[in-house]
């Protein structure tokens, strides 16, 4: 008998970018997730099941079996940092870079340094191994405005086009981490149910090649 399978789904612009993938590997959810309300749905393969989740749940739902598989962006995967899950997969979507920033032509106070981000696990082991020390401030939006309000001497941020940053007089900095989105599954689940997922990484591996070949 097959066992059910649930893959684990970031909202928002990784989800635009993961269902025409799942589409071309032959996975089709049986509604239009956008116009629903729903969090789970049904796929044309009765054993196939997709859950929407905020992009920072996917790893705690992958790593403590409540999904097999999941989709997350690097910089979430950064900061979660468990040896539990592993990342077979690279999609090539939703790419952006993990960088730091600061107010633009204003060089950084010799010392101690003051840094704002979300991704606080990140930031302390990135300037750990600079050398640096800092005290991380942790915020959850509106970055740009730590440092124009003097609240921080940088930030540490996702920068697609750089342009939020341009428009509020702070210029990218260092490159923490490229940042695309990853297939993501548990060690455990790869064990247990490897006959079932292996054929929906390759199925998807193979989606992702067709894509690349495709923007070339």
């Amino acid at each position: 008998m097959t066992q059910p399978l649930t893959i684990a789904l970031s909202k928002g612009r990784i989800l635009d970018d993961t269902l025409p993938l799942l589409a071309e590997a032959g996975i089709h959810p049986a509604e239009d997730i956008n116009k629903s309300r729903k969090l789970i749905f049904d796929t044309n393969h009765e054993h196939i099941k997709l859950v929407v989740i905020r992009a920072t749940d996917v790893p705690t739902y992958v790593e403590y079996g409540a999904a097999d598989l999941g989709v997350s962006g690097k910089d979430v995967l950064l900061e979660y940092d468990s040896d539990n899950l592993c990342e077979p997969l690279d999609l090539n979507i939703a790419t952006c870079r993990l960088m730091t920033a600061g107010v633009k032509g204003v060089p950084l106070p010799a010392g101690r340094i003051k840094v704002a981000t979300k991704f606080v696990n990140v930031a302390k082991r990135y300037f750990a191994e600079q050398g640096r020390q800092v005290d991380i401030i942790k915020l959850y939006g509106g970055m740009e405005l730590a440092p124009i309000m003097g609240l921080a001497d940088l930030i540490v941020d996702i920068v697609d086009t750089g342009n939020t940053l341009k428009a509020n007089g702070l210029e990218a900095r260092d490159l923490i981490a490229p940042v695309s989105s990853r297939l993501v599954a548990s060690r455990a689940a790869m064990k247990v149910k490897h006959a079932q997922i292996q054929p929906i990484i390759d199925q998807i591996g193979a989606a992702v090649e067709r894509q690349k070949q495709k923007s070339r």
